[in-house]
């Protein structure tokens, strides 16, 4: 659809129980619509957001966004206006979940991972399977590297579905090309009725990360486009990692790739791997800290690594069992049962602004202890 002018209400029956979502509140970015999206489509609550990226230096929907409101339309067969670059507001009125095949184009290099922070919530409550394949960029700037979402991210949602994770091929910036697939087959659904949804609050999957308890092993995946190799820059990254991981005494295993590419990148991602029983890893109630770091031209491929490296360091030194990054993702499926709780190394905006989102669609579900870092749900 084109631009039009004034409030965007599609069908005037529903403007009474529109949501209306300020989308420069804090962070004021993206998140706020990826957010939005999935929670929209799992409530079945149709949303008006305005303000999109209103502090940003190209305020609006970017191509990565508006790919993002496209893929969750086809989930649930919504209507939408404002669905076009640079349109600084949208109203989405959701219809049910449908499992099916989805195919999703970024055409650049716009996160893989970020789209599916969209897409992937209201997937794992369809009616059936669902299989999205989407194609764009697999590490970037401001985004989770797709190694962080398989492997820091993904473990936790076994809880809520069987979601088994492909990466067919990595796509760097500027041209991305990136392309992942995922199979996801429900173990809830919430297509019958509020009762569903009131259900699976009460007696539905807990998230409980308070405690690091021991850790077991390092793990990563040090990767550079094949023009590459004769470099050894993949080598190299994991060598700087290495040198920063080896004073935890356990064992650090940082695997190096090469792949084709339509562009020259490289990254490393780092994983470490805790336990309460430290001769026994609980696969159903993972405990993980993720840290990632992307080459650049002109960076000596051993600091890509001892970048990454440091910042895993930390955040295992501050004995929380949560992340950042992994606090602000895992919010939405908190906020979908009752008794979860993180304690995480910091609080960001990034969080502070989804839960802002989180409860314009579940009211107040958040209990925030901003002194201890620990976010409970009611």
């Amino acid at each position: 659809m084109g631009p039009c002018s004034g409030k965007l209400y599609i069908i005037n029956v529903y403007s009474a129980l529109m949501i209306e979502i300020d989308g420069s509140f804090l962070e004021g970015g993206g998140q706020i619509v990826r957010t939005s999206l999935a929670l929209s489509a799992i409530t079945q609550k149709p949303f008006h957001i305005t303000s999109i990226r209103k502090n940003r230096s190209q305020p609006g929907l970017k191509n990565q966004h508006l790919f993002c409101v496209q893929a969750v339309q086809k989930l649930c067969n919504a209507k939408v206006e404002g669905d076009f670059i640079g349109s600084t507001e949208i109203t989405f009125i959701p219809g049910p979940i449908e499992g099916k095949t989805i195919s999703v184009d970024i055409q650049t290099a716009g996160s893989v991972a970020l789209l599916l922070q969209a897409a992937l919530p209201p997937a794992i409550f369809a009616d059936r399977k669902v299989h999205l394949k989407i194609r764009g960029g697999t590490i970037g700037t401001h985004a989770a590297p797709y190694e962080y979402f398989e492997n820091v991210l993904l473990p936790h949602l076994g809880k809520f579905a069987d979601i088994k994770s492909k990466l067919v091929r990595r796509g760097y910036f500027p041209k991305g090309n990136g392309e992942v697939e995922l199979f996801i087959k429900p173990k809830f659904t919430l297509k019958d009725d509020i009762v569903s949804f009131n259900n699976l609050r009460e007696n539905g999957p807990k998230i409980n990360l308070t405690e690091q308890h021991s850790l077991v092993s390092i793990k990563g995946i040090s990767h550079t486009s094949s023009d590459l190799e004769k470099a050894e820059v993949a080598e190299r990254q994991a060598k700087g990692a290495r040198q920063i991981l080896s004073s935890f005494n356990v064992p650090v295993s940082i695997r190096a790739e090469y792949s084709q590419a339509l562009s020259t990148g490289s990254g490393i991602t780092l994983w470490a791997i805790f336990s309460k029983d430290p001769n026994e890893i609980d696969e159903n109630n993972p405990i993980r800290l993720g840290a990632d770091a992307l080459g650049e031209r002109g960076k000596r491929a051993e600091a890509v690594g001892e970048e990454a490296a440091s910042r895993l360091r930390d955040y295992i030194n501050s004995k929380a069992p949560c992340d950042p990054h992994l606090a602000d993702q895992i919010l939405p499926f908190m906020a979908l049962t009752s008794n979860s709780t993180i304690k995480t190394s910091e609080i960001t905006n990034h969080a502070r602004t989804n839960i802002y989102t989180i409860e314009k669609f579940l009211g107040k579900v958040f209990e925030v202890d901003e002194k201890e870092k620990i976010i409970r749900t009611a």
